[in-house]
C-alpha cells in the first residue's frame, strides 16, 4: 500500500507542474486570441484558412505590441504619444486610473526603472523575525515628512499571491541585502519557503 502511494505521489510530482504550465499557457493564448475580434470578418483566420488555428491571436498581439514600440521609439512617435496622453489626462475619472497605471508600468517595465532590482531581508513583523522584500526606491519628500533621513520603500509579497503584499518604509541601515537574484528570492517567498534558492544563484 505504501509503495502504491509513493508511486502515485511521484507521478503527481511529474504531471502536476506540467499540467499547470500547459493550462497557464493555453489560458494566456486563449485570451490573446480574442484580439482577432478587432479584424473584419473577411480577414478572420478561420475565413481565410478555412479552419481555426490557436495561437494566431497571440502572434497578432505580439506583432501589434512590437510595431507600437517601433513607432513610438522615434521623435515623431514620442510626440504623438505625448499628445495622446495629454488628451487622455483631460478625461475625468479616467485620468486618475490611467496616470496611476502608467506610472507603475513605467517603473516596472522601463529599462531605466529601479523597481524590484534588489532582494533584501526586512525586520517584519517584529522581534527577531525577518521577511523577504524587494527594494522599490527612496521615500518621496511628501511621504518623508516627520521621518528621519535614510528611509526607503520596500515591498513584501504575500504567499502564494505575489501581487498582494505590504509596502513598508524602512531605514536602509536595517536592511540586509541578499546574495540572490530577484527571481530566486520571489520564487522562495511565493513558494512559502518550499523552493529553496539554488547554490549557483547564491554564489553570484
Amino acid at each position: 500500500m505504501q509503495a502504491l502511494r509513493r508511486y502515485l505521489v511521484t507521478g503527481l510530482l511529474v504531471w502536476v507542474p506540467i499540467a499547470i504550465t500547459l493550462w497557464v499557457i493555453s489560458s494566456v493564448v486563449a485570451v490573446l486570441d480574442r484580439s482577432l475580434a478587432v479584424l473584419p470578418a473577411e480577414l478572420q483566420p478561420e475565413v481565410l484558412l478555412g479552419f481555426s488555428l490557436p495561437g494566431i491571436g497571440a502572434l497578432f498581439t505580439l506583432a501589434i505590441i512590437w510595431l507600437t514600440g517601433l513607432v513610438t521609439a522615434n521623435m515623431v512617435g514620442q510626440s504623438l504619444m505625448r499628445w495622446w496622453e495629454g488628451l487622455l489626462r483631460r478625461i475625468p475619472f479616467f485620468n486618475s486610473i490611467y496616470s496611476s497605471v502608467k506610472q507603475v508600468s513605467d517603473t516596472l517595465l522601463s529599462s531605466s526603472g529601479k523597481a524590484f532590482r534588489k532582494a533584501v531581508l526586512v525586520p517584519f513583523p517584529g522581534g527577531n523575525t525577518k521577511a523577504i522584500g524587494f527594494l522599490t526606491g527612496e521615500v518621496s519628500p511628501g511621504l518623508a515628512n516627520g521621518l528621519d533621513e535614510g528611509y526607503v520603500s520596500v515591498f513584501i509579497p504575500t504567499a502564494p499571491n505575489p501581487t498582494a503584499g505590504f509596502v513598508l518604509l524602512v531605514l536602509e541601515k536595517d536592511l540586509i541585502e541578499l546574495n540572490l537574484s530577484v527571481d530566486e528570492a520571489l520564487k522562495y517567498a511565493v513558494s512559502m519557503g518550499v523552493v529553496a534558492p539554488s547554490l549557483s544563484s547564491t554564489d553570484k
